[in-house]
């Protein structure tokens, strides 16, 4: 268990998301403590990652704080845009929180990510919102069967991705690009690209 205040950093390209973010982080002082993402500071123990950046498909500062950082990520989620927190739960984030919580949605989420969890310790995820619990099940297509990497092809090809462009940003074979998209489109019904396409901006997976 980290001790606390947890240091808390935020990141959004929307300035009303991260100013709202950190006035709800200003009234749980005695829990958490604001912090600038600074390359040349200790990692924030904490890092809320608004979702809405990687709308355009740049997941550089995703990769940087999963890969790069030992901070638990948590995604802020948009109700509108599932397929966004679903393809940074496949990056690896820790887990997600909706962009609606309120300061006790986000103190519990805070509190989960405290136990320092990590991949490979015993017992599911305490992380709220993580890969394993329902809620992240249900993000990235659980009642389907979908895994990670195929929620995330379905997130691609919605914002017209071509297979090449997916193998070289995921550093993934064709083959196995191929692979697991016809394994997506058994699982939610669909017999081609403008099927699989149409289902990914109906259920949020992509831009409309």
């Amino acid at each position: 268990m980290r001790e606390l205040p947890l240091r808390v950093a935020v990141l959004s390209p929307q300035a009303i998301v991260a100013e709202g973010l950190r006035a709800i982080l200003a009234t749980l002082r005695e829990h958490a403590e604001l912090v600038p993402l600074d390359s040349q500071a200790p990692d924030p123990d904490v890092v809320l990652y608004d979702a809405i950046g990687l709308l355009r498909g740049d997941a550089t500062d995703l990769d940087i704080l999963v890969n790069k950082t030992t901070s638990t990520v948590l995604v802020v989620s948009h109700d509108l845009r599932p397929g966004l927190a679903a393809e940074a739960l496949a990056a690896g984030a820790d887990g997600h929180i909706s962009l609606a919580a309120g300061p006790a949605e986000i103190l519990a989420a805070l509190d989960s990510a405290a136990t320092g969890w990590r991949l490979g310790d015993d017992g599911d995820s305490p992380v709220i919102g993580s890969e394993d619990s329902e809620t992240g099940r249900d993000l990235l297509g659980g009642s389907l069967g979908l895994s990670r990497r195929e929620a995330q092809m379905l997130t691609l090809i919605g914002d017209g991705w071509s297979n090449s462009e997916i193998a070289a940003e995921l550093y993934l074979s064709p083959n196995t690009v191929k692979t697991y998209i016809r394994a997506a489109y058994r699982k939610i019904g669909a017999t081609n690209r403008a099927q699989a396409t149409s289902w990914a901006i109906t259920h949020g997976f992509a831009a409309g």
